[in-house]
């Protein structure tokens, strides 16, 4: 009571407080991050290796296994490691206990990385280590596109100058593009030319290392004068490259130019990008875990007229797939519905309470509330999502309990011919514990969110907290502002009673006099109701549980989920070829089964259709997550328009459609959307079934028998085994002893095989800055794919370097 008597004597502190809420709430708003969903920040961390060339089943002997024990052994906290081995890449998820510092782990895995690399395949760098996030995911791309603009152009324009630009962007995150292709000054040697010079490969490396060099001459005082020596270590124009000398033969210098061709292109294209049927290119922008998606993506777009005002002539860049359509709708959506709810309810006090005084007070206290909530989130670093909103709206039906109660009884304590400050303090005073229970009793209901892990723990405690929050600040509020706002607007108001005896009343006083009349009849009518069900109780309990038992079973009609499914109008259908097949031969069936989404989707509710196809660069796995493995699989993105009809029919219509037209591959959809991407925190699809064994067959039969009693469940679709268990290969194998009687060894052919198909950057990175754009471009050796089409081409590859032998002398492949 003593909070009661304090309101009325300072009403104009309450109201003081009422402003100063105001005020801190529509703070807190502006500065408040709006997004879908909190941030679920469970600590893992990706490490991944690169190799290009090493087979799958070596990149997981001599890679993963060696990191995975240096990692379980020497990094503290970890709960479990998972691993991907795909051609040339390991992608290793570690996951830790919850509350592990995450900067301290990462550190960690950086150090004993270091000590495990000295035992892997010699030339292997230092692995990308990157923090994972489930609410890291990309919310736009930026599409680069032009006529007559060459892949590799593009490729490099987004590389080297657009990411920059981008990063300037608080929030965001962008890794390398999409598609396109790397550009870098290639050093194609004819194998021919190089066994008739008595040459390998090597022997190209190696004067290329020598004669393209990153060494200061230093600084020398000749007079009076300090000079800075400057020595010709690197060609500065790229036809010096072909002057380098390889070796004196018989008094002849030959140069890289007899036995190589040098030009400026582009690493074998191992990824595709195809933007409504054209080749392209695209940046995927990423939010950070603690960024906001309309902020990345509305900077991103206010960003974009610039960036295009400044690129290079018949570069076009366009924002597709943008993410922050269908958040600011939701979003938008739930803030109309509390909106409508506020509404509706304050509609509904006045109408039992048939005072619009009374209707006053109770519709002022529930902004208050509100924004007594918001400023709770603000303070705990929460931000404006579905689930924080949702809190908010569902709070708004129990916000008007504490006020409406509290000013019933008033009126009630008045029509006893109480004093308005006297009914105030009396009505006050009675519903005082129960009003505190009744709060109470809300707020505990939400207290098991505090025994919630993983992602369900981070998504409902905002919930919990908004809910707390304002059900905590309506209580207070209908101890101090209901009482003053009672005591100021109550005073001169005519009570119901008396309006019906004054024959001066106006037509709202009879109107409420009628309707008091009409409860008071509903009263007894549920007095009788409540009087029958007290005579025949057995029947009424026999009812309920009736009641109880059918809506147990309709449990299974209506399913179970964790999260309600979203129509974002955004498809991503993952299309699996034979697998070994060609990236060009990959691309004509992508480019069909594009004609038949044409086909099967009006085109007034088709928006861009963009293919990803191959395997990306291999930095790009640590941040977006893909279940392509090799030059078999491609990704089809299809957007739709607004006003479009249900997606899922569509994915149904595709499904049928393609699976039969296409026999020899596999389709199946993935998460698209923003929330299924967040909630699947990094894998494919919502069930992901794992098969753990020693006995590598035997778990494959195990997967086998499983996929084909789960695809048999009635309601699945898309069931796949993700892993590609059957890649052809052929398998070189060297006879040694011959290799030995020509004075070679193992490393020699390895050496010699692996510069000429997967060239020298890793075993020997060399660089050459372009003067036109000051970039660093990898200089490397390799034979062109165009000498490699048979396998005679590739046992031709020159390996002595004196007599010039080729692999086929001595080895032989399966």
């Amino acid at each position: 009571m003593w909070i009661v008597r304090l309101a009325l004597r300072r009403p104009y502190t309450v109201a003081t407080l009422c402003f100063l809420i105001f005020i801190l709430g529509g703070l807190s708003i502006s500065r408040m991050k709006v997004d879908m969903l909190p941030a679920i920040d469970i600590p893992v961390v990706i490490v991944v290796w690169n190799y290009p060339g090493l087979s799958t089943d070596e990149i997981e002997k001599r890679v993963v296994y060696l990191a995975e024990r240096a990692y379980s052994t020497t990094v503290n906290g970890i709960s479990h490691l998972e691993s991907q081995s795909i051609q040339g890449t390991a992608v290793l998820k570690i996951y830790f206990e919850p509350g592990t510092d995450i900067g301290s782990a990462i550190a960690q895995v950086s150090a004993v990385s270091g000590t495990a690399l000295r035992a892997m395949p010699p030339g292997m760098q230092p692995p990308a280590i990157l923090r994972f996030n489930a609410s890291n995911v990309p919310v736009a791309q930026m599409t680069l596109s032009g006529e007559g603009v060459s892949e590799q152009a593009l490729f490099d324009y987004g590389l080297n100058v657009l990411r920059l630009r981008l990063f300037t962007i608080p929030g965001l995150a962008s890794p390398a593009p999409y598609g396109g292709r790397s550009p870098q000054i290639m050093v194609d040697i004819d194998p021919s030319r190089v066994a008739a010079k008595g040459l390998s490969p090597q022997d190209v490396v190696q004067a290329l290392l020598q004669s393209n060099v990153i060494l200061p001459a230093g600084r020398a005082r000749i007079g009076n004068t300090d000079f800075d020596i400057q020595l010709n270590s690197s060609p500065e124009k790229l036809p010096d490259f072909n002057k380098m000398p390889v070796r004196v033969t018989n008094g002849a210098v030959v140069t890289l130019g007899d036995v190589a061709t040098v030009h400026a292109g582009y690493a074998n294209q191992d990824n595709i990008v195809r933007v409504n049927g054209k080749r392209a290119t695209y940046l995927v922008i990423l939010k950070k875990a603690d960024a906001s998606t309309l902020t990345v993506v509305d900077s991103a777009r206010d960003l974009l007229p610039a960036l295009q005002a400044v690129a290079p002539q018949g570069i076009q860049l366009k924002l597709d797939f943008d993410q922050s359509v269908f958040v600011r709708a939701a979003v938008n959506s739930v803030l109309r519905e509390a909106v409508i709810a506020a509404i509706l309810v304050s509609l509904m006090i006045l109408f039992f309470l048939g005072s619009w005084r009374s209707t006053v007070i109770v519709s002022t206290s529930i902004p208050l509330a509100i924004l007594v909530g918001v400023i709770g989130l603000f303070l705990t670093g929460q931000t404006l999502n579905l689930m924080t909103l949702g809190g908010l709206s569902l709070a708004v039906g129990m916000l008007v309990d504490d006020a409406t109660v509290e000013v019933e009884n008033i009126h009630r304590n008045r029509l006893m011919n109480k004093p308005l400050t006297v009914a105030i303090l009396d009505g006050a005073h009675q519903i005082a514990v129960p009003a505190l229970a009744a709060t109470l009793t809300i707020c505990i209901v939400f207290f098991p969110v505090v025994l919630l892990e993983g992602p369900a723990k981070f998504l409902f405690t905002p919930l919990a907290l908004s809910v707390v929050f304002s059900m905590i600040a309506s209580y207070l509020l209908s101890r101090t502002l209901v009482p003053s706002l009672a005591r100021k607007l109550m005073e001169n108001e005519h009570l119901h009673a008396d309006e019906a005896a004054d024959q001066k009343a106006t037509r709202w006083q009879r109107f409420n006099a009628w309707r008091d009349r009409r409860f008071e009849q509903f009263q007894n009518f549920y007095s009788g109701i409540l009087s029958n069900a007290l005579a025949f109780r057995g029947w009424v309990l026999a009812a309920a549980w009736l009641v109880f038992v059918c809506a147990v079973l309709l449990i299974k009609v209506v399913g179970l989920d964790f999260f309600p499914s979203v129509d974002s109008g955004q498809m991503r259908l993952h299309v699996r070829a034979p697998i070994g097949m060609r990236i060009e031969e990959t691309e004509r069936i992508v480019e069909d089964v594009e004609e038949r989404i044409r086909a099967l989707i009006p085109s007034k509710e088709l928006e861009t259709i963009n293919d990803n196809i191959g395997l990306p660069l291999f930095y790009n796995l640590g941040f977006v997550q893909t279940d392509n493995v090799g030059s078999q699989d491609a990704e089809v993105l299809v957007a739709l328009k607004p006003g479009h009809a249900p997606t899922e029919r569509y994915m149904d219509l595709i499904r049928e459609d393609i699976g039969a037209r296409f026999p020899d591959s596999q389709f199946y959809f993935q998460p698209a959307d923003l929330v299924s991407r967040v909630l699947n925190f990094g894998i494919s699809a919502p069930i992901d079934i794992q098969i753990e064994g020693r006995d590598q067959k035997k778990s494959i039969e195990v997967a086998q028998q499983l996929f084909d009693k789960v695809r048999r469940i009635s309601g699945t679709v898309d069931t796949r085994i993700a892993q590609v268990l059957n890649h052809p290969a052929l398998r070189v194998n060297v006879d040694r002893e011959r290799a030995s009687l020509l004075n070679l060894t193992e490393r020699d052919v390895a050496n010699s095989l692996l510069t000429s198909l997967s060239s020298s950057s890793l075993v020997a990175p060399s660089f050459w800055i372009n003067p036109a754009n000051n970039v660093n471009y990898s200089v490397v050796v390799q034979t062109p794919l165009r000498e490699l089409r048979t396998v005679n081409g590739l046992m031709m590859t020159p390996i002595d370097p004196s007599q010039g032998p080729a692999a086929g002398d001595f080895a032989t492949y399966l």
